[in-house]
């Protein structure tokens, strides 16, 4: 299912957009990916108002640096997705060395936490850019605790379609764990 922020054509507008410093087209930016970068912010901080200066950083680097996406890198949600990780990962490992340098905990948990960190964000990212007919199920299965033949009724599709969505979509989000996913933005997961 192609959505219009999955466009490459969409994408090189944008960029030249944001190049020219058309305030318009941040603006645009933000409307869509606003709700995706704060939720992974957030995912990796565990804080709002961290997540709100996180999404505030990401939207600046991007108005000031239009130029480091790269197209042929993939879709501009994925580089914004990684630029998001990246600057997220960046503020818990200061605000745990600081934890740490005050003698609360080790640097053996702040890998812990960044690589826990990393996996949830990328799980997130995963559920947001996958097909909507495979997140309208596992949205079903999960959060409205619904069994395959439920998820088929809900969603008037066959029982075998229903498994076979519920099927690709926990594939996709099994791969959270492994860094070197196919698909996954630039600098995603890991420890980055």
């Amino acid at each position: 299912m192609a959505t219009k922020d999955a466009s490459p054509r969409w994408d090189r507008t944008m960029q030249q957009r944001l190049i020219r410093g058309e305030a318009a087209a941040l603006g645009e930016l933000y409307d869509r990916f606003a709700t995706l970068v704060h939720g992974l912010a957030h995912r990796v901080l565990g804080d709002r108002r961290a997540a709100d200066g996180v999404t505030r950083e990401v939207f600046a680097h991007i108005w000031e640096h239009p130029d480091t996406y790269d197209p042929k890198q993939g879709p501009l949600r994925s580089w914004v997705a990684g630029l998001t990780h990246r600057l997220a990962v960046q503020r818990l490992r200061a605000t745990e060395t600081a934890a740490l340098a005050d003698g609360h905990g080790t640097s053996e948990e702040l890998e812990r936490k960044v690589r826990h960190a990393a996996v949830a964000a990328r799980a997130d990212y995963i559920v947001q850019a996958m097909p909507a007919p495979l997140r309208a199920a596992l949205e079903r299965a999960y959060f409205q605790r619904r069994d395959y033949r439920q998820t088929a009724a809900d969603l008037g599709v066959t029982e075998e379609e229903a498994r076979r969505r519920l099927r690709l979509g926990l594939q996709l989000l099994s791969t959270a764990h492994d860094t070197g996913a196919p698909g996954a933005p630039p600098g995603y997961g890991g420890a980055a």
